[in-house]
């Protein structure tokens, strides 16, 4: 797959900076959980928080594999949420109940992020 089209410069920078933490083959932890609190930030922010932003998010998560990276080695707690942000991110906008059941806006995922234990 291509670069992506949508989203912001800003949004590619912070994906692209979680994908290559997870496809780190040290799997810092730490790192990884550094990089989807930037990025979760950033799409909790005035700035960030757009249905562009939040549905090109969604997609680079969801086509995960495509982007040339996976989580399968991953603690299990941790792959939930990835897959949660490739789920119903995009919904945060223009259906907010759907995201909030689904525990997927950006708020409740970073909420989720800062519970982890590592």
């Amino acid at each position: 797959m291509s670069i992506l089209a949508d989203g912001t410069q800003e949004l590619h920078s912070y994906l692209f900076k979680v994908r290559d933490s997870i496809s780190d083959n040290t799997t810092n932890l730490a790192a990884i959980k550094a990089a989807l609190v930037e990025l979760l930030v950033y799409l909790c922010s005035q700035e960030g928080r757009t249905a562009d932003n939040c549905t090109t998010a969604d997609t680079f998560f969801r086509l995960h594999a495509d982007y040339g990276f996976n989580w399968i080695h991953l603690p299990e707690e941790l792959q939930l949420i990835l897959e949660d942000i490739g789920g119903q991110l995009h919904d945060t906008l223009e259906h907010p109940d759907t995201a909030t059941n689904f525990e997927s806006t950006p708020e409740q995922l970073l909420t989720r992020i800062h519970c982890l234990s590592f």
